[in-house]
């Protein structure tokens, strides 16, 4: 059992070494451009768009000439134009569309709830660039002075998406994306890994569940992994069942948990009642497109980029020059890489990558809070922010004024989502906040206007003139997990939509009236944008 502990330790000084190294992150990421137009210039997309061409272009490595030239020549995707044009052939079975080969598994994602999944090509090479970050991951860890010498011994707790995939044909196959990477583990990591490939099979959420709550008290978990809600809710029914405190009471060795998806912060409170004591979070930035970056030490700010591991960064800056208040991407859009970003401000994020998406619009809003060090944080998606009237209110905002007014007032809030809508001839936002204790909509809602007006400047003047009321719905938790459930997405990587717009509205409310939830409100609905 000491063989990952022994394997890992092993990597731990080197990794550190590496680590604290200075690095040109331009340098870095021009040749990871290069390999990655290297190996699919042969492609059908390569072909296309003349990666021969722009490979020519450089004379040397620090040339930036050969990216200005892939600027010119390739265009920006999102990923209906991705699929539309290209994808799909892959889907179908065709040879070197987008990356050399035949592409074996497709991430099925809809980002949240309310749209139709998407087909993401998951590649070899992908596959590879996965469990490569996952284990630079773990050996971040060995930074960590409050770790325990023998964590790497303990079990590790990774909850997702069914590993059993849905067959496209023979050889070829569809699921979450980390269902996939279970279905990838390597094989010294199979011991440690739990719930273990025979639960992680499990497609019905509810039996995936009480098949984990039975077999938690045969594990010892040192580390866990996955979505804060679901992470939560197994928690939860494990000490339900077996009468304990807490958590620790079963698994005294829980030292870690690495969380992503969604910001971790309005689920803390919550999350930190289950415990005995306090755990280590490690920040994830996890995508069906790819394993984008991660904490690496301790009491960083924000997750650092992963550079060199099979994926080209390009950065928009996410404002009414490139996009449209619907989210909508420009035309012609102003693009930079790293060394040209600047700290604290919002960049929608383009990326190439060894699966075979070239500039592609992955649809999240990213700010640098540690250019020296490449560190992000994801401040929200490009078409999950609300802007009714120049509030530019970014789900980084709405985390933030979540946290504050839950530790105020003392209470859990396990899920919200917000919703633009009109108030006569202006404009309002209506709150749904998701809590299992007692709430008072009024107060909540002063709470949480007032944190924002501290939060955005743009905010608080447009709560002067525009922007006419805040309301406050207060529903019982299983409100949100009836509508996931709805949905199909219960469990592994899904989440609740931050924001609710257009159709989605309308469906929500007539969900809540079917389904008969309770709710108090700060003020009766007014009309959905």
């Amino acid at each position: 059992m000491a063989l990952l502990g022994n394997l890992l330790k092993g990597g731990l000084s080197l990794t550190t070494r590496i680590q604290n190294r200075k690095v040109n992150f331009a340098k870095v990421q021009r040749k990871t451009l290069s390999k990655l137009l290297a190996k699919a210039r042969y492609t059908q997309f390569g072909e296309q768009y003349n990666f021969e061409e722009i490979l020519n272009t450089a004379v040397f490595e620090e040339d930036k000439t050969f990216y200005e030239k892939y600027k010119q020549l390739v265009p920006v995707h999102n990923y209906e134009k991705m699929y539309r044009e290209w994808w799909h052939k892959a889907r179908e079975g065709e040879k070197n569309v987008c990356w050399p080969g035949r592409v074996k598994y497709f991430a099925l994602s809809s980002g949240t709830s309310e749209a139709a999944s998407k087909y993401i090509p998951v590649t070899k090479a992908m596959t590879k660039s996965f469990r490569n970050t996952s284990i630079r991951q773990i050996l971040s860890l060995g930074r960590y002075e409050s770790l325990p010498s023998d964590i790497y011994e303990k079990n590790f707790l990774m909850i997702g998406g069914s590993s059993d995939l849905t067959a496209i044909d023979e050889g070829r196959f569809e699921g979450d994306v980390s269902g996939i990477n279970a279905k990838n583990i390597p094989f010294w990591f199979e011991p440690y890994y739990k719930p273990g490939r025979e639960i992680a099979r499990e497609r019905d959420w509810t039996r995936k569940l009480e098949k984990i709550v039975e077999e938690a008290p045969n594990w010892d978990i040192g580390f866990m992994a996955g979505v804060p809600a679901w992470l939560q809710i197994i928690m939860e029914k494990i000490i339900e069942r077996y009468q304990l405190n807490n958590i620790h009471d079963i698994w005294p060795n829980l030292t870690v948990f690495g969380h992503g998806g969604v910001s971790f912060e309005p689920y803390r409170v919550g999350f930190e009642k289950l415990l005995a004591h306090p755990l280590i979070y490690i920040d994830t930035y996890l995508a069906s497109e790819g394993f984008i970056a991660f904490q690496n030490r301790p009491d960083a700010d924000g997750m650092k980029l992963v550079l060199d591991n099979g994926i080209f960064y390009e950065f928009i800056p996410f404002n009414e020059q490139n996009f449209n208040e619907d989210g909508e991407l420009a035309a012609n859009p102003q693009t930079l890489m790293i060394d040209d970003v600047k700290e604290g401000v919002d960049y929608a994020l383009l990326i190439s990558t060894c699966s075979g998406a070239w500039r592609y619009l992955i649809g999240d809003t990213i700010k640098f809070v540690n250019k020296r060090r490449a560190e992000i944080s994801v401040t929200g998606r490009t078409k999950h922010y609300l802007s009714l009237c120049g509030e530019h209110l970014s789900v980084e905002n709405m985390n933030k004024a979540i946290e504050l007014t839950a530790r105020e007032l003392g209470i859990m809030v396990k899920e919200f989502t917000v919703a633009g809508v009109r108030a006569d001839s202006l404009f309002a936002h209506h709150w749904y906040i998701g809590t299992d204790d007692e709430a008072d909509p009024e107060l909540l809602r002063d709470k949480i206007d007032s944190h924002l007006k501290l939060l955005n400047d743009d905010y608080i003047v447009e709560r002067r003139h525009a922007l006419k009321d805040v309301i406050v719905t207060v529903l019982p938790s299983k409100a949100f997990y009836g509508w996931m459930e709805k949905k199909g997405k219960m469990g592994g990587q899904n989440k609740f939509p931050r924001v609710l717009k257009k159709n989605l509205i309308g469906e929500w409310e007539v969900f809540l009236q079917e389904k008969g939830f309770p709710s108090q409100s700060s003020q009766s609905s007014v009309n959905a944008l």
